[in-house]
């Protein structure tokens, strides 16, 4: 059923969606405050359809990017008690149309296809918050990025390198670091090597900002890796808690370490503006058709995507 919007709200009419770990992680009950039913997916663009009433400044038809943050609240600093993301609780975007908040329709930057669009919301978001809100890269800085290839991972390796600063990222796939080259990273190592945080180590020297979305026990290698006085920006914990952290190699460091997730609608709004002056495009490893979501979702949960994973929305009432 077509949703119907509300005052505030627009429907649009969505062309493609992507892909996000939250989205693996909600069917296995793995995620915070789950509330079923509910339709998956965060990210999508897509044709404003239907309008609200008292909805102003914007027509049926515009091309639109949605930005899946709602309600973060009032600091940019940190979200508000009445925060969620689209796609649960909210029904999302595995859908050919969604409703959402007039404030979180975006005109798609004209630069990027429809797909590429879809790819960015969530992913970026994050990532633009962890690198430059959170994280204050600097220019000549360098930047460390563990387990290269997910979204928000390379979001971050194009953001920090637009930025002119350093990038050295890990992977246990060789192809996957010289992928990673590509788009800007100066170095990287294969951690599947016993000796991957000396080499490391002797490659950079340290690191000044380490994004990192991955936890577990890589996580002190994170801390070895840091100079004096480096900056941690933790996102994610993909790999599970860490263990055997040891808190006098923190304070003897004089290390920071920063939690973030997605951003409020201000850190969209420079995202977007970011994104469109360095001209950054989405890596987009794979678009599988809506009605084969579950096969995307089992692909993305084996881990060996290098991208963005993409789900086509169709025409009609397929």
């Amino acid at each position: 059923m077509t949703p119907k919007p509300k005052g505030n709200e627009v429907v649009v009419k969505l062309k493609y969606a992507s892909l996000n770990r939250r989205d693996v992680w909600i069917p296995y009950g793995k995620y915070p405050g789950i509330k079923l039913p509910a339709i998956l997916g965060s990210d999508g663009a897509g044709e404003v359809a239907a309008l609200g009433e008292n909805v102003k400044n914007i027509e049926v038809g515009s091309e639109v990017i949605i930005n899946p943050s709602l309600n973060w609240g009032e600091s940019d600093a940190f979200n508000g008690p009445d925060y969620s993301i689209l796609g649960m609780p909210t029904n999302g975007t595995y859908a050919q149309y969604v409703a959402v908040p007039v404030e979180n329709v975006y005109p798609k930057p004209e630069y990027l296809s429809m797909e590429e669009a879809a790819a960015l919301p969530l992913s970026a978001l994050t990532a633009y918050r962890a690198v430059v809100v959170r994280g204050e890269v600097k220019r000549d800085e360098t930047v460390f990025i563990p387990g290269i290839g997910s979204g928000v991972a390379l979001f971050a390796l194009q953001i920090a390198a637009a930025t002119g600063a350093n990038v050295y990222v890990t992977s246990s796939s060789d192809e996957k670091l010289e992928k990673a080259k590509e788009l800007g990273a100066i170095g990287g190592v294969n951690y599947r090597s016993d000796t991957y945080v000396r080499d490391l180590k002797g490659e950079i020297g340290g690191a000044d900002l380490l994004i990192d979305g991955v936890g577990g026990k890589t996580f002190n290698d994170l801390i070895q890796l840091a100079k004096t006085g480096g900056r941690i920006i933790n996102f994610g914990a993909t790999a599970g808690p860490v263990p055997d952290l040891v808190l006098p190699r923190l304070f003897f460091k004089h290390l920071d370490i920063k939690g973030t997730t997605m951003g409020s609608s201000r850190n969209f709004e420079e995202m977007l503006q970011f994104f469109a002056d360095h001209e950054i495009r989405p890596v987009i490893d794979r678009i599988f058709p809506l009605q084969e979501a579950a096969e995307a979702q089992r692909y993305m949960e084996k881990g060996q995507q290098f991208g963005k994973i993409i789900l086509e929305i169709p025409e009609g009432d397929e």
